[in-house]
């Protein structure tokens, strides 16, 4: 600027704001949290009385250690839902809560009394129990504050835990219903059991890991053939002399069953052949002239494991299912048996078996397997106890009295490599090996796990329930089954067939731990009575109401009182009649009874008692969806909720599964201190969340460079809209098309938003606005605008026109944004609205008028903004080849084809529209220098350069600057300037 030249930058209109660039969340955002919670916002929120309901059931977090990035994930999505959800005109009531009851804090405080060379089992039960208590209740402390610094908003002073009195009340009162109904039942089954922990689990507690298995072939003689199959023989041997003394050939994974076998299961369906060895390896376990039999397609590799080397197939053996065939075990007459195993094991036909691996023949020991106890059940076969809660023999089981099939750390102990010698020893091994498979391991402990036959207590969900409550079907299963169809909406849509497969299929519930930290199994059984003794439970509703009166008032922990047996049973019943079942009750029967305590009970709960919508991982099919389900349809005859969301695992930026040993974790603690809370929220609306996640450094600098852009588009509209006030605005019938154009994309967002919040779409909803911002605004609208904001005269028709526009996007982009972006979004509205006691979370979304929506006028703009990106890249390459240093340089000739699209153009300034001086907009053919994109045919651009001089105010090029009275300016500028 010449030194004679007035200096116009103060009359110049530039954005006025104290919203800095940088965002500082780290250190910023406790600020908000501490504000949030002296306004008391959630509970604000709640005295807008009138609106509908809209209920999100928390699925309780486990209340020992500090979160995780799973957890972050989860209670932000949920944050999402009750958020968006309450800006858009419902009562989003959120109700926080926690698991308190199980074995992973029972462990913690067994460890403490270990380290102090304490016992539990001396220990008082109840003071046990309030240690487990005092635990929790610490890691629920901590677990809010963590959970409170996220964003999340709730009823933190008043959560739900599963421990409170009232809960384990209503757990209590839950259960009595399965006594009441008929569902509830003893037996004497095999479960999944774990040894290290000592109790059985259900499969929701179950995960499967690789694991290293013994495999072994084991040789059961033929005794005996009182019914000969059909037996087509290829030589004039006799049929049954080819069978007696033959080797039914058996394979299994777990060689420390063997002493518990009972029967060989075959298949009907199953072609077997007989085989004669009749060459053998060296170290073979099979003897030259042996008979063995086995399914055809099975043995090649039989016989390549039994290193046999020759063999002929000397027989066809087809059961028809009526054989009376009976086998030695293994064991009969070993040395130090004592007899223990001098039985003949039976044949009998089983759908389960298969030919596809193994030998066509299925070692079977009711006791240690659902198939087995199938077999068992239905052929009466005898159920054996050999197996403690620790996992080992009973001390008199012959020869492997004692012996631990895992030990306390949950490693292999010997019980199998002791059974697989004294096979060899009695002549019984075939052959032997090792299997790496997918094995059922605690989700706790991580131990393997074992099926063991020990009297639990189950759920029936298949028995016909007569409880008035059969709309959608008699049995729980039924009911189930039919809610995941016409009751539930699930998103995403695989959820569905999920649950559905699993419960479809699923055996009955266990519903008894042998714990002590937990509800009890508030029951009793008639001393000296069978479990199939119609009088073996106890039923009385009098009986049930004392015990629900006495946890209301104590706890739980009443059950273990001195005297409770006889302070529940009153005088009606003889307490010397009765047992008192000392079980505690599966933690997924607690969690399956928070719609109960939460929903039904609560003032803050649902109306029916119904929420609409659980969210949780993926995980929760086998979990809370599932336990949730089958209470729910056995105590009030359907889903408890109305919906279901679930989201993927987190995983690091490679996709691996996140360890501490890999040193890969995320922890969200680490995130906020280093980027902010709000960047770990973007990094939940920028993912889609339908399947397994990636966090790690790169993606999370991805994030918050997405978050700077964010920031800059909010921060132009704060600085823009300085001193705004209604006496300014426009209304829209008298706005350029341009702003009017600005208002049908913001009816068309506003569409998209509700609908993407309403399906929980967050990624389709942040895109949608991030492009928006990105693009529709920040490269188009300010652009363009900037000009006439910064230089219009402050009462001008399009300054009011864009500053009105401006104050819209506001109100909208802040309310569509805050429930994902909860602390930015206050730190927009706090900068233009500040003042002690407002909030953007206060607001709702703004309605947006349906006649800002127009159709036509969008498609009009559609086609010069294609026109405009030929004009801005023609001008770039001026630009990279320093023919200009900025567009305002430029006057372009701009020769397009389409006359519809040209009469478009001359109806707007389109040098503004291009940020040039000047532009021609012509018919005429384009010349072959003319500059093209192939995309946009039809248009071709001539560069020219602006004429005239500079406006040293709006730096426009024109003819006419100089020409007023104010130097150095255009016409424009000078009557701003006021001459």
């Amino acid at each position: 600027m010449c030194a004679d030249t007035p200096d116009y930058r103060d009359t110049v209109f530039l954005p006025e704001t104290d919203f800095p660039m940088r965002a500082g969340l780290p250190e910023r955002e406790p600020a908000w949290l501490e504000r949030w919670a002296r306004l008391g916002v959630y509970d604000r929120l709640r005295e807008n009385t009138g609106r509908p309901p809209f209920i999100l059931h928390d699925g309780p977090p486990y209340a020992n250690g500090h979160l995780h990035i799973g957890h972050a994930l989860n209670k932000i999505l949920k944050d999402f839902i009750v958020r968006s959800q309450q800006m858009m005109g419902k009562d989003a009531r959120y109700v926080p809560g926690w698991d308190c009851h199980g074995l992973p804090i029972e462990w913690k405080i067994e460890e403490q009394y270990r380290a102090k060379g304490l016992d539990k089992d001396s220990v008082d039960v109840v003071a046990f129990r309030q240690e487990c208590r005092k635990f929790a209740e610490g890691w629920i402390g901590v677990q809010r504050e963590e959970f409170k610094r996220l964003g999340i908003t709730g009823n933190w002073a008043d959560p739900y835990l599963t421990m409170d009195f009232h809960a384990e009340a209503v757990i209590a009162q839950e259960f009595m219903t399965f006594l009441m109904n008929g569902a509830l039942y003893q037996g004497s089954k095999p479960v999944m059991w774990s040894p290290v922990e000592k109790t059985a689990l259900a499969e929701a507690e179950v995960e499967y890991h690789d694991h290293q298995s013994h495999t072994i072939w084991v040789k059961f003689p033929v005794v005996a053939v009182r019914n000969t199959p059909v037996l087509r023989t290829l030589s004039s041997i006799n049929p049954v002399d080819a069978l007696v003394g033959a080797k039914v050939v058996i394979w299994t994974t777990t060689p420390w069953t063997i002493p518990q076998n009972r029967a060989v299961a075959y298949n009907p369906a199953i072609t077997y052949g007989l085989f004669e060895v009749t060459s053998v390896l060296e170290g073979a376990s099979a003897v030259e002239g042996e008979r063995i039999l086995v399914a055809d397609n099975l043995a090649e590799q039989t016989f390549r494991q039994a290193k046999v080397q020759e063999y002929n197939r000397i027989a066809t053996v087809s059961f028809v299912g009526t054989e009376k065939i009976s086998l030695a075990h293994p064991f009969r007459g070993i040395e130090g048996g004592n007899g223990e195993w001098d039985f003949d094991v039976p044949m009998l036909p089983g759908d389960h078996v298969t030919d596809d691996a193994g030998t066509g023949f299925v070692h079977t020991a009711p006791s240690h397997g659902d198939d087995d106890y199938q077999i068992g059940l239905k052929y009466n076969l005898p159920m054996t106890y050999n197996v403690l809660e620790d996992g080992s023999f009973r001390p008199d089981l012959p020869i492997f009295g004692g012996q631990a099939i895992l030990t306390p750390e949950g490693k292999e102990g010997p019980a199998n490599v002791s059974v697989i010698k004294q096979l060899a020893y009695a002549g019984a091994l075939l052959a032997k090996g090792k299997l790496k498979h997918s094995y059922p391991h605690s989700w706790r402990s991580k131990a393997p796990l074992i099926y063991r036959n020990t009297p639990q207590w189950f759920a029936a969900i298949d028995h016909r329930l007569d409880d008035g409550m059969g709309s959608y079907g008699d049995t729980i299963r039924q009911r189930a089954l039919t809610s995941i169809d016409q009751l539930v909406r699930w998103t995403p849509q695989t959820g569905r067939n999920r649950l559905y497969s699993m419960i479809e299929a699923r055996p009955d519930w266990v519903l008894s731990r042998q714990r002590a930290w937990g509800v009890p199994l508030t029951c009793f059984v008639k001393r000296g009575a069978k479990p199939t003794d119609p009088d073996f439970l106890l039923r009385d509703r009098a009986v049930n109401a004392r015990i629900v009166a006495a946890f209301e008032a104590e706890g739980a922990d009443a059950w273990y009182a001195e005297g409770a047996k006889a302070r529940f049973l009153g005088t009606d019943h003889d307490p010397e009649a009765y047992d008192q079942v000392m079980d505690v009750l599966d933690v997924w029967f607690d969690s399956g009874s928070t719609h109960a305590f939460v929903l039904r009970d609560r003032a803050d709960g649902a109306a029916d008692g119904i929420a609409d919508l659980y969210l949780e991982g993926t995980d929760q099919h086998r979990g809370w969806f599932h336990s949730s389900m089958l209470q729910a349809c056995g105590t009030i005859g359907r889903a408890p909720y109305r919906g279901v969301l679930t989201h993927g695992f987190t995983l690091d930026e490679k996709g691996n599964k996140m360890s501490k040993s890999l040193g890969n974790t995320v922890a969200p603690e680490d995130v906020i201190k280093q980027y902010g809370a709000d960047i770990l929220r973007l990094w939940v609306a920028q993912s889609d969340y339908t399947v397994d996640l990636r966090i790690g450094p790169e993606i999370l600098k991805g994030v918050a460079d997405s978050y700077r852009r964010l920031r800059n588009t909010l921060r132009f509209l704060l600085g823009n809209l300085a001193g705004f006030t209604e006496a300014e605005r426009v209304a829209p019938a008298e706005m350029p098309e341009l702003e009017r154009w600005v208002l049908h994309r913001l009816a068309e967002l506003d569409q998209r938003v509700r609908q993407g919040y309403d399906a929980y779409d967050f990624q389709g909803v942040f895109q949608a606005l991030f492009n928006f911002c990105t693009v529709d605004l920040s490269a188009f609208y300010f652009d363009i605008r900037k000009d006439a904001l910064y230089c219009d005269a402050p009462g001008s028709p399009r300054r009011r026109a864009a500053r009105s526009v401006l104050d819209l996007l506001f109100h909208r982009l802040t309310t569509w944004l805050a429930p994902m972006l909860v602390f930015t979004m206050e730190d927009v509205w706090l900068a233009r609205f500040p003042g002690e006691e407002g909030s953007v979370h206060f607001e709702d979304i703004p309605e947006t008028p349906a006649e800002w929506r127009d159709d036509a006028l969008a498609a009009k703009w559609a086609g010069m903004r294609q026109v405009r990106r030929v004009v801005t890249a023609a001008l770039e390459i001026q630009r990279q080849d320093k023919v200009i240093g900025a567009s305002l340089e430029a006057a372009p000739v701009v020769h397009v084809e389409d006359a519809a699209v040209l009469a478009a153009l001359k109806t707007v300034e389109f040098a503004d529209l291009c940020i040039t001086s000047d532009i021609l907009l012509t018919a005429d053919p384009s010349p072959n220098e003319a500059f093209r994109l192939p995309e946009v045919p039809g248009v071709g651009v001539v560069f020219e350069k602006a004429e005239g001089e500079k406006c040293q105010r709006c730096w426009k090029i024109l003819p006419d600057v100089g020409s007023h009275a104010h130097p150095g300016t255009c016409a424009r500028c000078a009557a701003v300037l006021g001459g």
